[in-house]
């Protein structure tokens, strides 16, 4: 397929993906607790994860090593977005990083698309996201997407699921 082609689908995506997503979900800490998106940064819940998830722990803490590295500049240390309103274009018409933390659309693409998005970046989807094809391996991809899902609430998660999910 010609990178123009990948283009136009991965921008066909995004625009569909972007026009179906809310912020409403609510927001998990990566001990698997649930706050609601206006407060996940100041207020502490706990609870215990309940939904058996595809990751290992071992895979949480490699990709919070891996996230630190190469993703937090742009989208927050936990994953939270480091602006306001990640829908609305910045000065130069491109969009910002969304959160990955489960209050943006992140869980409403299956794993499979995620890791497309890592490996070619975002640029076709109207971001600026670099591709990371030659600089993580695919254990360091997997892993980064097991810590950012480690804030997902159990709910965003069986909707992932549902959605595609690992298939």
């Amino acid at each position: 397929m010609s990178l123009k082609a990948m283009k136009i689908i991965f921008t066909l995506f995004g625009v569909i993906s972007l026009a179906s997503c809310t912020d409403q979900a609510a927001v998990s800490q990566a001990d698997g607790s649930a706050v609601s998106p206006a407060t996940a940064s100041s207020e502490e819940t706990s609870g215990p994860m309940e939904v058996e998830r595809w990751n290992s722990a071992e895979q949480v803490v490699l990709g919070r090593e891996v996230f630190a590295q190469n993703c937090a500049v742009c989208h927050g240390a936990q994953a939270q977005g480091t602006v306001e309103d990640w829908r609305e274009k910045l000065d130069d018409g491109s969009f910002p990083p969304p959160p990955l933390n489960g209050s943006a659309h992140a869980w409403h693409h299956p794993q499979e698309i995620l890791l497309r998005v890592i490996d070619y970046g975002g640029e076709a989807m109207g971001g600026k996201m670099p591709a990371f094809i030659d600089v993580l391996e695919n254990d360091e991809k997997l892993a980064a997407v097991a810590y950012f899902q480690s804030f997902w609430t159990d709910d965003i998660y069986q909707q992932w699921m549902q959605m595609g999910g690992t298939n």
